[in-house]
Parts: structure tokens; C-alpha cells; sequence
């Protein structure tokens, strides 16, 4: 609708409350909630049913609620989003105000996914994959090449699941935590196993360990595993967290928001950095020194993977906790030490520490698996945060997560091509 504004002859455009409230994305209460705390001014709508709103009022405030939602940093302008789930501050990370580290110290990791959902410990709870979801997984993950990559797998097994959850568009609190605690089991026995006998009850880091190495579990290598689970469980808004949360925010289901999130860990810059840093350290291990595999790399000008963290000036706390672990490791001291000359013949010129990728290429060497290894670890423990981002997402405003472009090309009107 159109009025005219008063005193002037310029049109201003009004708005409905509906129109309104469509516009800010709320309910057409809300609209007179703004009104009575002085946010928005309404005017009585002719013939007096109603009321209107001037559309750049209406707009401003919704621009003004758009960067109250998803805000920007301080520092540079980049997308923040407000979460009561991971902080990351002067070296040390924390779930829900809670040292990550210690709680991948003493718990296991189904036990700090389900405090990162729901912000209480269950101590010895369980993950249990419902058998018609899991058969149709393994079916669907079995039909791909044998070189099919570990994160395609699990997005294969992550589609079928969801075709054999009916509730799946249920985004209630309730519905999403039964999703997660059957998808991630899910995810780990769809992978075709590497022993002939693959474990598939008990704790995950088991049944994982058995679609990782074919050398048998013990007490003290399942528990670093398990301790890499629980410190890869979140890292705050990573590039795959944040595709999850769009995901949800347009009230994808869980399923879908796993799988866009394992779509960006694909890249060579996320979730595949083990792969390099398991490489390198292979290589020195097989040359007895790091000086020259360095040298190699700087020399093709690749970077030195397993070194430095941007959002860590110091030592990477993961990879401090994962390292004192892999200490309790007889078989990983020879990797200990190829990690430790690698942080140390870099340091002569760049004084970098070492990441969790590098930690995690020490655990996946001494323990006879693939270079894929640790990315398959990092996708399944990045699943629970994954999942706690979803739920935080759907209590929060529809489709905030909308940047406007800025278009830079060429100013219309432009011929139609020929």
C-alpha cells in the first residue's frame, strides 16, 4: 500500500503488519512489541483497521536486527555469530566455559558430545545405530570405488540414513539429539572395516579403530584415539561449522546439515591437513632427518603442514594434549621424534608450533593407518559439534544467515548480449 506523507509530494511507502513482520522475519505481535518500546512508529491505517509502518523504518530496524544476530568482529569485519558453545582464548579452548582439554583428559567422546548438545555429562552413555538406517548406509557406501575418499563416504552414508529416518524434519530439541546420537554410530560402521572382524558396539574410538588399522586395539592406543575424538569434537566457527549453521538457519535437517558440513571438510585447506603432515612425517622418518624433506617443501613453496594456527599465537592446545598422549604410545616415540625435528629444524628461521594436524599424523603413523586416517577422524569427531551448532541455530531466527553482495560489475541497464 501507498500513503502520502503529509506536507509533501512525495509518496512514502507504508506497510501492513504482516508486510512488517514478514520483512523483519517475526510474528505480527512482535511487530507491536517494537512499537510499544519505541523501536518502530506505526500510524492508524485508513478507516481506521490496523495499523501501517514506514518501509525504510521497517527495513532499517531489520538491517539493525541483522547485525545484531550475526554482528561483525572488531578486528575485521568478518561474520560472528553469538554461540554459548566453544571459546577459544589466550591458547586454551573451552566447551560451554569448560578446558576442552581436560574434558578429552578424563571423559570419553560420546560422553563430551552429549555435554556440548546439552550442556550436562552422562557418564557411560552409549551411541547405538539403528539396524534398518545402518544397513542401508553400508549398502550405499559399499556401492562406491574402492579409492572413494573417506569424507564422500561418510556424506554417502549420512544421504542414506536420513532416506530411512521418516522424522528426520523434526527440529525439535528431542527429535535432533536421537538423530545424533544413532547418526554418528551410523557414519562409523558404514565404513567398510579393515579387519575381518569389525567391532561394532562399545565405545566409538573402537568400532572407528577397526575402519582405521588392521592391527589389533589395545587399552592405551584406543584411549588416544578416543582422546582425539574429544579434542576434535568443536574449534568454534570453522569454515565446515559455519556451513552447517546455514544450513540450518534455512531449517535444514540434521542430516543435510552434516552433510554440507562434510562437503567444506573436503577442501585441502580444512579437514585434509592430516593428510600432508602424515606424509611428510613418512618421509622423514624414511630419510632419519627433517632438514632436507623441509628443505624440499620450501622449495616447491608449499608450506609446512602440521605447523602454526592462526588463531593460536602460542602452542596449539589440542596438539599439546594429543601429544602428551601419544607419549603413553611405546610404538609412537620414532613419529614423536620426526615431529619434533620437524617444529625444530622450521624453527631455525620460522618460529611455528605444531597443530593438531601434526598430532594427528603422529597418532595415524604409529598406528599403521592410511594418510585418509585423519581425516576420517576429524569428520567423525567434528559430527557432535557439527550437530551442537544445528540445534544452537534452531532456536535462532530463520535465514539470518544472509549476507548482502556487493555487486561490482557493470551498472545496469546494459545491452542484452548478442
Amino acid at each position: 500500500m501507498r500513503d502520502q506523507e503529509p506536507g509533501s509530494g512525495h509518496p512514502e511507502r507504508r506497510l501492513s503488519t504482516n508486510e512488517a513482520a514478514e520483512l523483519l522475519g517475526v510474528k505480527p505481535q512482535t511487530v507491536y512489541a517494537y512499537v510499544s518500546r519505541g523501536q518502530l512508529g506505526s500510524r492508524r491505517a485508513s478507516g481506521g483497521r490496523g495499523s501501517t509502518f514506514d518501509a525504510k523504518e521497517v527495513e532499517a530496524l531489520a538491517r539493525r536486527n541483522r547485525r545484531e544476530s550475526a554482528g561483525s568482529s572488531p578486528s575485521g569485519g568478518e561474520l560472528s555469530v553469538r554461540t554459548r558453545i566453544t571459546l577459544i582464548e589466550k591458547d586454551r579452548y573451552f566447551f560451554r566455559g569448560v578446558d576442552a582439554t581436560e574434558l578429552a583428559a578424563r571423559h570419553s567422546y560420546e560422553e563430551i558430545a552429549d555435554w556440548l548438545w546439552t550442556g550436562r555429562l552422562h557418564p557411560g552413555v552409549s551411541f547405538t545405530a539403528p539396524v534398518d538406517s545402518l544397513e542401508l548406509a553400508r549398502r550405499a557406501v559399499s556401492s562406491l570405488p574402492e579409492h572413494t575418499a573417506p569424507t564422500d563416504r561418510l556424506r554417502v552414508a549420512a544421504i542414506a540414513a536420513a532416506t530411512a529416518d521418516p522424522l528426520r524434519f523434526d527440529l525439535s530439541e528431542d527429535a535432533v539429539l536421537g538423530t545424533a546420537r544413532t547418526l554418528i554410530p551410523t557414519l562409523v560402521s558404514a565404513l567398510p572395516p579393515v579387519l575381518y572382524a569389525p567391532v561394532d558396539d562399545g565405545p566409538l574410538a573402537h568400532r572407528l579403530w577397526t575402519r582405521l588399522t588392521a592391527r589389533e586395539a589395545d587399552e592405551t592406543s584406543l584411549r588416544v584415539l578416543d582422546t582425539a575424538l574429544g579434542l576434535l569434537v568443536d574449534h568454534d566457527l570453522a569454515a565446515s561449522t559455519l556451513a552447517v549453521r546455514v544450513a540450518a538457519s534455512a531449517r535444514a535437517h540434521a542430516y543435510a546439515a552434516v552433510s554440507a558440513g562434510l562437503g567444506v571438510l573436503e577442501g585441502p585447506l580444512h579437514g585434509a591437513a592430516s593428510r600432508l603432515a602424515h606424509r611428510m612425517l613418512l618421509e622423514v622418518l624414511d630419510q632419519g632427518d627433517a632438514a632436507q624433506v623441509i628443505a624440499e617443501e620450501l622449495r616447491a613453496g608449499r608450506r609446512i603442514p602440521g605447523l602454526g594456527h592462526r588463531l593460536y599465537p602460542g602452542e596449539d592446545p589440542r596438539a599439546r594434549a594429543l601429544f602428551a598422549r601419544l607419549e603413553e604410545l611405546p610404538r609412537a616415540a620414532p613419529a614423536l621424534a620426526a615431529a619434533r625435528d620437524v617444529v625444530a629444524t622450521t624453527a631455525r628461521h620460522t618460529p611455528l608450533h605444531a597443530n593438531v594436524d601434526l598430532a594427528l599424523a603422529v597418532l595415524t603413523v604409529s598406528c599403521g593407518m592410511p594418510a585418509t586416517a585423519g581425516e576420517t577422524v576429524f569428520a567423525v569427531a567434528r559430527t557432535a559439534g557439527w550437530i551442537a551448532h544445528a540445534l544452537e541455530e534452531y532456536t535462532e531466527r530463520p535465514l539470518r544467515m544472509r549476507p548482502s553482495g556487493r555487486y561490482v560489475g557493470p551498472r545496469p541497464p546494459q545491452p542484452l548480449p548478442e
